[in-house]
Order: C-alpha cells, then sequence, then structure tokens
C-alpha cells in the first residue's frame, strides 16, 4: 500500500516545477506526512481521553487541522471533494496561512522538547516547493488515504521513508550527507551495545540513522517494563543538526520509528564552546558519521583546543569531550585519520589515545559510501583509560 502510495506521490511531483531533485521530493512528502502523522496523534489522545473521562486540549485550532483544510469528510467517512480546497485556493490557504500559523508554535511552546517546539521549527525552516494547488490535492488525497497508527504500519512506513532517504543519498554531491549505510549502523550499534538506562547521543545526526537503528536494538531487549519503554521515548536519544532539511527528516524519521517527540535540536554542535561544556552535558554513548571535507570559520574553530578547518576533527574532539567516564562511541571518519602528519591530525591522535581507550578500528571497504569516493574507518573507543 504504502510503496504504491510513495510512487503515486513522486510520479505527482516529478511534474511540478518547484521540485527537481530527490531532496526536494522528500521535503514535500516530509511536511504532509509529519502533518497526517500528528492528526491521527491527536485523535489517538483525544480518545484515550474520552475513555479516561478527560477533556483533550488539541495542540491544532480547529481550522488547521489535517480533516478540516486537507480533507474533509462526508458522512461515508470518504473526501467531500465539494469542501475540499483545491487550486488556488487551496494554495493560498497552505503558504499565507498554514505556514505562518504553524511556525508561530516556536514563540508559544513551553520548551525546545515538546511537539510544539519541533512543529514551529519545522515550519520555519520549510517552505511549500508545490507551485500548483490541483497537484498538492492529489497528492494530499495519496496521503489522506495512508494509515500508519499501528506498529506495523509504522515498521513498513519507516522502511520506505529510509529508502527515500537513501535515494537521496545516492543523488550525488550533496546526499550522502543524510545517509550512512544501515548496515554499517547496525554494525556499530551492536558493537558499542547501548543499554536500558543510558543516553545515546548524535552531534552529527544527519537523518537519524544512529538513533533509530540503537532505539530499534534497544527495544528488542528482553522484558522491557513500562518504565523502560517511557524512558526509551523520551530520555534515552539526542540529537544536533545543522542543516534544515536534515533536521526535519531526522524528526519524521524518528517519529517513523515511533519516538513521539525526538530530542534534536536545529543547531550548529560545533559552535559550543568545549570549555564550557559540563558533567551534565555528558552521555554514555555516541555514535556519528560526522561530514568530513567540510570547512568551519575561524571563529567557531575558537571553541577548541586543537584548531583545524576540517569538520570531523573538530567534531571527535567535541564527541571526546560530550563523553561521560566510562562511555563509549563509535565514530565514523576519513582514514587519512590514522596517518596525517599535520599538527592537528597528530595532536588529535595523541589526545584520543591519552584520553580514550581506542580499542577497536574497522576499516570499512571502498565505496561503503556512495557518491563520496572517500575510505573510511570507525573508530571504537572508550574514556577514562588511556590507549594501551
Amino acid at each position: 500500500m504504502f510503496e504504491q502510495a510513495f510512487k503515486n506521490i513522486d510520479d505527482v511531483l516529478w511534474k511540478e516545477a518547484g521540485c527537481t531533485t530527490e531532496l526536494d521530493y522528500t521535503e514535500q512528502t516530509s511536511w504532509l506526512l509529519f502533518l497526517k502523522y500528528l492528526d491521527g496523534l491527536e485523535q489517538d489522545k483525544a480518545t484515550e481521553a474520552a475513555l479516561e473521562g478527560r477533556k483533550y486540549a488539541y495542540i491544532l485550532d480547529p481550522q488547521y487541522r489535517w480533516d478540516a483544510w486537507a480533507a474533509p469528510k462526508g458522512k461515508d467517512g470518504a473526501i467531500n471533494h465539494n469542501a475540499a480546497m483545491t487550486g488556488d485556493d487551496l494554495l493560498a490557504f497552505v503558504n499565507l496561512k498554514l505556514f505562518p500559523y504553524l511556525h508561530g508554535f516556536k514563540q508559544k511552546a513551553s520548551g525546545p522538547n515538546t511537539i510544539e517546539y519541533k512543529i514551529g521549527e519545522i515550519f520555519g525552516e520549510i517552505k511549500n516547493k508545490i507551485q500548483s494547488g490541483y497537484n498538492l490535492r492529489e497528492i494530499i488525497d495519496t496521503v489522506d488515504a495512508l494509515r500508519f497508527r499501528s506498529q506495523n504500519e509504522k515498521h513498513e512506513l519507516s522502511h520506505l521513508y529510509e529508502a527515500k532517504i537513501k535515494n537521496m543519498g545516492n543523488a550525488g554531491r550533496n546526499g550522502g550527507e543524510y545517509y550512512t549505510p544501515r548496515p554499517l549502523i547496525r554494525a556499530i550499534v551492536k558493537v558499542v551495545s547501548p543499554r536500558i538506562g543510558e543516553t545515546v547521543y548524535d552531534g552529527a545526526v544527519g537523518s537519524a540513522g544512529f538513533l533509530c537503528e540503537a532505539y530499534d536494538f534497544m527495544k528488542s531487549q528482553s522484558r522491557l517494563t513500562t518504565k523502560d519503554l517511557t524512558a526509551l521515548q523520551t530520555q534515552t536519544f539526542y540529537g544536533k543538526e545543522k542543516k534544515s532539511l536534515a533536521y526535519v527528516i531526522a524528526i519524521m524519521n524518528m517519529i517513523l520509528h515511533g519516538i513521539e517527540t525526538p530530542n534534536i535540536i536545529h543547531t550548529n554542535t560545533l559552535t559550543e564552546n568545549l570549555a564550557d561544556i559540563q558533567e551534565k552535558d555528558r552521555y554514555n554513548v555516541i555514535l556519528a558519521n560526522p561530514p568530513f571535507g567540510g570547512k568551519e570559520r575561524k571563529e567557531v574553530q575558537q571553541n577548541f583546543p586543537i584548531r583545524t578547518g576540517e569538520t570531523a576533527f573538530l567534531f571527535l574532539q567535541h564527541f571526546i569531550k560530550m563523553l561521560k567516564a566510562g562511555g563509549r562511541a563509535g565514530i565514523v571518519i576519513k582514514n587519512t585519520f590514522l596517518s596525517n602528519t599535520d599538527n592537528a591530525s597528530v595532536s588529535l591522535r595523541k589526545l584520543l589515545l591519552e584520553s580514550c581507550n581506542l580499542h577497536t578500528v574497522l576499516d570499512c571497504p571502498g565505496g561503503t559510501f556512495l557518491g563520496a569516493g572517500v575510505k573510511t574507518v570507525v573508530l571504537f573507543f572508550e574514556k577514562g583509560a588511556p590507549t594501551r
């Protein structure tokens, strides 16, 4: 069901002048899926409240709920096309009313970990690129037919969404920022083996592949209590992402994997000064594939004891600092890190070997990352004792 729906949506977007790349396709599909998901979540919570004799306080005002503007239903449960907006009316509503309204949640939210804040962030970052209201109507009709409330439905949809992210990853130069091959992530998660009660962090979260796989891994551990499941949902996984599209995709990906309000912050991780990081900021487990080949400005480099323009080397310093004593990490990095003779590389290797036990280096075969053309290794280390 989902596979054909995604194909139909892509076919409509292909006709759209405003959408030209696989990245656009995923972005535009994402905001519509998110609003459909939010509608289902609100309905479930309202039903739950009614069963307990409580009144549910809806997040969205009535006219901005999915059933009001996107898919008003007749008595038979089908979309009432006489009441549903289309063409220029639909476009005007989405661009001039809906998006500004949703973006406004960021100011009203009680804190960055609330779903209200996430709504405000997402709709401040994404723009509707669908320029034909008739195409938009066709896509909404397809999205409305999707059901993803049960675990099985979410599971199937999360696989297809990951396939879309993978296509983005194959879509050339910028796509690789979003996608780390899942077999590699699973291998890294298995080696680091995060346990219930530990916190897991990725400061270069991309599409949240590491956090989603860690969630699946930890959830499959035997005999989890309700308390364990709540901890997994709310206080286990943390991430930061600088790029707008990746941020939105990370949130959507985690939601589809079953984490309702992901703790992902939209920020440049490297603007945080290492000297300001305290014990309360640290994590038990860090899993990441930081961008390689990036260049950071001089003022960002000032935040680090070992100054270098190479983004990945700044991230590695950040990760070492962010690990708790006894904490474990699996980090993907260019293999030249092991052999470079420049001052920054030598100093960083010394820092890693003196402050952490680098127990394993996994040499990834060429072509692990499509389109990137870079040889990589995975560094597995534990903080607190030097490498012997």
